[in-house]
């Protein structure tokens, strides 16, 4: 296998080089790759680590594309790794995973794949291709992306109920298509915000599964130093995690304003519920985008449930993508990773050529309840989640795809799923050895300073202060 050089181009001038060797140990009827990774910081120092964590393949010639050298990277970038070994790279910052989706290698096959007609529902504009053509490579990346966001909200499930996760915690199991979906269509440069069912978000705009765990358990190298939680995770092109519903939106539409204010050609995805498409502020969003025909993709994550309100009984049009009006939408099969792709690759080619926003609903299911608080079992029978379980999980739709294909057995999607507990367990015991944070950190970084404005109208002088 060929593990291409990846070269990071930012102010650290960090730069990441994958090597892997063969070792003469057959797993069954496979070859155990270990993969190692070397870090060259600025050229003055190097380190080198090796993880548990393998690329299975049929022979040393084949190439059965392994994603976690994507969250081994993210590792690595993360403060919490990098800050104990080299004190003066503190600014580092992870990266959206779209940055490290590799060119399909040379065994790569392309795919040819006609999705249901029923992936899409549009409202005042045409319907996307229902044709799509990707790599066999990203579509294993696609389901181990999912199985590790899973994964990651099992065990944060299990963290909270052992109770060394406190306050607020929501998971998006269930969801996975979403997040993935979406990361598959987009650049680093491209913006996304979303409420407070974050995690698999953070993870895919590039945190690493250590600074997440650790954010969940309040501890200094958690990705906002333990003092977010939850709800308040950022990354670079990432502004969270927002704990007040539907808060996000107007801030989306000011993000996307800036894109097209600074001439950039990217786009702004500004997620929120079904149980927020009800606030004013997203409609008050929806009119000053297309006003100015912003870059910006409102999406409407269509659970079927707000907190424990079912949507018909809240809203008095639950069809979500038409709720704008003067604005064109469409309904999106949120619980096919594949739709997903499709339609956000689409909506964000309509965005940038200058047409203005679009509303997007993404038809998807939460199997937990509304946070770790809520059974999930009081407004829904059981039969309805194990429903939706067996018959939609976007896990099993992508696994069925993989194996009809012909780009994965049974046992190799195993071995994923596998290695995906593995990384997260480990991420896991990695984040609660991380300390607390000191009590001085309390109120750190509540601005920047230096930014006060020089006057404040109907202020006399003295009356401003200054915090330099």
């Amino acid at each position: 296998m060929h593990i291409p050089e990846i070269s990071l181009e930012d102010p650290s001038h960090v730069c990441f080089a994958y090597t892997h060797s063969q070792i003469n140990t057959n797993a069954g009827s496979k070859i155990i790759h270990p993969i190692h990774v070397s870090l060259n910081l600025q050229n003055a120092a190097v380190s080198s680590y090796t993880f548990s964590s393998f690329l299975y393949s049929s022979s040393s010639s084949s190439s059965f594309f392994n994603p976690y050298i994507v969250d081994m990277l993210s590792l690595l970038v993360s403060q919490s790794l990098v800050r104990n070994s080299f004190p003066k790279a503190t600014a580092l910052s992870p990266v959206a995973r779209s940055f490290f989706s590799t060119t399909p290698s040379a065994s790569s096959n392309v795919v040819n794949i006609t999705l249901p007609e029923t992936s899409f529902e549009m409202y005042n504009c045409e319907r996307p291709s229902l044709d799509i053509e990707i790599s066999s490579d990203k579509l294993v990346e696609m389901y181990t992306n999912m199985s590790i966001t899973r994964r990651l909200e099992m065990t944060a499930d299990a963290l909270y109920k052992a109770k060394k996760i406190r306050g607020f915690c929501h998971l998006a199991t269930g969801q996975e298509a979403v997040a993935v979906g979406i990361e598959a269509a987009l650049t680093p440069q491209d913006q996304l915000i979303t409420a407070y069912r974050c995690h698999g978000f953070t993870y895919m705009r590039g945190g690493s599964l250590v600074s997440i765990l650790a954010e969940l358990m309040g501890r200094r190298d958690g990705i906002s130093k333990g003092k977010g939680g939850s709800m308040h995770m950022f990354a670079p092109a990432f502004y969270g995690g927002n704990g007040v519903v539907g808060a996000q939106v107007p801030l989306g539409a000011g993000i996307a304003f800036a894109q097209q204010y600074l001439g950039n050609k990217t786009t702004t995805f500004a997620l929120y519920g079904d149980g927020a498409a009800n606030q004013g502020q997203v409609f008050e969003s929806y009119n000053m985008a297309k006003l100015w025909d912003l870059p910006c993709v409102f999406i409407c994550e269509n659970n079927k449930y707000g907190m424990g309100t079912a949507a018909n009984r809240a809203s008095a049009s639950t069809e979500y993508h038409k709720r704008a009006g003067y604005i064109p939408g469409a309904r999106v099969d949120g619980m096919d990773a594949l739709a997903v792709f499709r339609a956000s690759e689409w909506a964000k080619e309509w965005t940038i050529s200058g047409k203005g926003p679009l509303v997007m609903e993404l038809t998807t299911y939460r199997y937990g309840g509304h946070s770790m608080s809520d059974p999930g079992t009081t407004y829904r029978t059981r039969d309805e989640i194990q429903q939706m379980r067996s018959t939609s999980d976007p896990l099993m739709n992508m696994k069925k795809r993989l194996i009809d294909l012909n780009i994965a057995t049974e046992a190799e999607i195993k071995a994923i799923d596998k290695e995906s507990r593995k990384l997260v367990d480990q991420a896991a015991k990695e984040a609660e050895a991380s300390t607390e944070p000191d009590v001085g950190e309390f109120c750190t970084e509540v601005y920047v300073r230096g930014t006060e404005p020089k006057s404040i109208r109907g202020r006399v002088p003295e009356e401003s202060h200054y915090f330099y």
